[in-house]
């Protein structure tokens, strides 16, 4: 699990992993807001890897080991009311180094997974760039229409909190937000995400590791809504949602579908926001049965 880095032309230096197979079929997993590559659960890459697949994830800009953007950030009171700064970038500056990484990774097409705002950086390459997408899963994502998708107002009061200094303010805050966003129905692993939360504080530098997250939310709102955009995939297309989800309500994941043509939409009953072990092997098989044809071949 070596970290490499792409400096991307005109764009930030990107760090990323690869796992699996050099000859495998290529498969993107792109993670969430404020999140690094370690939010893939390690058995989730392994089930992908163990199918053939290779697999690359990367740290978002403004995440991980990735760069920071030199851009001020929002306040409070822009992020409630959703006016991101001007010059602010988008989810298409993201997508923009989704498809920059392939490039230097030499990938014309390429399976794509997303989760939440990767899943919304996931639909905008699929949408703009429909020749290097293969298949698409999104994970508990949405189109960016202000009447769907939209947290629960505990959630909101708990990101409006003030940022960890310590790390071990960063663990209490992350299993905190994990027990309110997860579900008795699929339980998290409270060592697991201990272990990851202290993971994610070191590998990006201690507080800086949260510093770009009111970025990555102007980066969504200055999107606005994508659900035009999404009538422009053209890949297979599987939109994973649950329905007790507190970060997007699944309202979201059922508009997704709606909007992508021929889209298979999955709404997991107990599922919230997070990939839970019990939810790694159902997710795994959803996204390798949309990237195999009836053959068994990968497409």
């Amino acid at each position: 699990m070596t970290d490499s880095f792409a400096d991307l032309p005109g764009g930030p230096r990107i760090c990323y992993r690869e796992d699996g197979p050099a000859d495998g079929v290529p498969l993107v997993l792109i993670a969430g807001l404020g999140l690094d590559l370690t939010s893939w659960p390690r058995p989730m890459i392994e089930g992908f890897t163990g199918r053939g697949f290779r697999v690359i994830s990367f740290d978002n800009r403004d995440a991980g080991r990735s760069d920071r953007i030199k851009a001020p950030n929002p306040g409070k009171v822009r992020q409630l009311l959703a006016r991101p700064l001007p010059g602010a970038y988008d989810l298409g500056d993201m997508a923009a180094d989704t498809v920059g990484l392939l490039d230097h990774l030499g990938i014309e097409k390429t399976h794509l997974v997303g989760m939440s705002m990767g899943g919304m950086i996931a639909q905008t390459v699929a949408a703009r760039n429909p020749g290097r997408v293969l298949t698409l899963t999104s994970i508990f994502s949405t189109t960016g229409h202000r009447r769907v998708g939209q947290p629960a107002r505990s959630t909101l009061l708990r990101m409006a909190r003030r940022p960890a200094t310590t790390v071990e303010e960063s663990v209490a805050g992350h299993l905190a937000m994990m027990g309110h966003l997860g579900s008795s129905r699929f339980p998290l692993d409270k060592d697991v995400e201990t272990a990851w939360a202290i993971e994610l504080w070191e590998r990006a530098g201690g507080r800086r590791a949260r510093s770009g997250i009111a970025r990555q939310i102007g980066a969504i709102q200055a999107s606005g809504d994508r659900t035009a955009e999404l009538g422009r995939i053209t890949c297979p297309t599987v939109v994973v949602h649950g329905d007790t989800d507190r970060m997007v309500h699944h309202s979201g994941g059922r508009a997704t579908a709606k909007a992508v043509n021929g889209a298979r939409y999955v709404e997991i009953p107990g599922m919230g926001h997070h990939i839970a072990p019990d939810l790694v092997e159902r997710l795994v098989e959803l996204t390798a049965e949309l990237a195999l044809d009836p053959a068994g071949e990968s497409r």
